[in-house]
């Protein structure tokens, strides 16, 4: 561990804030990865999975219970992907933006209010706000590792949801890496 990312730990232990490792381009349908935590514990296991008719991502806890959904919607006009719960239930729609300026802009629907991202989405560094609120950050300087990017989540936010949103942005962005 680097003293950068020591330096982070530190912020995120000292404010109450969750330090999340993503590895870049880390959805791929299919294919299975783990985010892991500020420690380097395996917390969140996304298990990729190809349907026939939508494309689908499951995130586990450490021990295999499924916690979201994610699914992508088809015939759309703009990108549109919907998170569900284990039962089902929509609990966010992630949508690019109709007019985008010269950065990137993502609307977050949920049913607690909506969120907007705003920031540098292809090279991760960028916000998500709620409320006018940062709720979380999503940036490479954070961390040493080429492939990877730091998810710091403030305090009392649904980290998994967030980490979701994060995977999300980073398949919509990136589709054929």
């Amino acid at each position: 561990m680097g003293l950068r990312d020591r330096i982070q730990e530190r912020r995120a232990e000292n404010s109450g804030e969750q330090f999340f490792k993503m590895r870049q381009k880390i959805l791929s349908i299919g294919d299975d990865f783990w985010i892991e935590d500020s420690n380097g514990n395996r917390v969140f296991k996304v298990d990729g999975k190809a349907l026939r008719v939508r494309e689908t991502l499951k995130f586990d806890d450490a021990q295999g219970n499924e916690l979201l959904k994610i699914q992508e919607r088809i015939a759309r006009v703009r990108d549109t992907m919907k998170i569900e719960d284990a039962n089902g239930n929509t609990v966010a729609t992630v949508k690019k933006a109709m007019i985008t300026p010269l950065r990137e802009r993502w609307h977050v629907e949920t049913p607690n209010g909506d969120m907007k991202i705003q920031g540098n989405i292809v090279d991760h560094e960028y916000e998500i706000e709620a409320n006018g609120q940062k709720v979380a950050e999503v940036s490479k300087r954070w961390l040493r590792v080429a492939d990877s990017y730091g998810v710091q989540v403030a305090p009392g936010q649904n980290a998994v949801l967030m980490l979701a949103i994060v995977a999300i942005l980073d398949e919509m962005v990136h589709p054929d890496r």
